[in-house]
């Protein structure tokens, strides 16, 4: 492919709701944990979703984790997809003609809410015990640091 380039292409995003949260790769955990928190304690939101594509899945799926342990009573919904993107490449060559690839990347879904969620849902997770539960402020006197 050293003889074509990739030509950018604007992209058809959905709006992002108020309650909705999009972790990317270089994204701060740490500021992802806080919005999420804000939005539930502080919003009055009963319900966040929180979306991540490719290498952002796994900080996705820590960052729930984490709120979890901080707001007691979450119900947990995941889903997971595969989304195709197609990429156009431009000849840097005369005679050569523009080519157009579709790469698949995994997509997830994360679901917190306060109110019970569809139990017979594959992705559904009841509440984790209360006594794993702490609020915010236990963490930032025990010196954790989240990055």
């Amino acid at each position: 492919m050293d003889r074509y380039q990739r030509v950018e292409k604007p992209r058809n995003e959905t709006p992002i709701r108020e309650n909705e949260i999009r972790i990317t790769a270089l994204g701060r955990m740490r500021n992802y944990i806080g919005y999420g928190m804000s939005l539930l304690e502080e919003n009055g939101h009963d319900e966040i979703t929180i979306k991540a594509m490719g290498r952002a899945i796994n900080k996705t799926v820590m960052v729930a984790e984490l709120i979890k342990r901080r707001v007691a009573g979450l119900h947990q919904n995941t889903s997971i997809e595969s989304v195709g993107i197609t990429d156009t490449w431009e000849p840097l060559e005369e005679g050569l003609v523009p080519l157009e690839t579709t790469r698949h990347v995994s997509m997830i879904t994360l679901t917190l809410s306060k109110e019970p969620l569809d139990t017979s849902s594959p992705g559904y997770q009841p509440p984790i015990p209360a006594e794993e539960v702490k609020p915010a402020f236990d963490y930032e006197h025990e010196g954790v640091a989240l990055s």
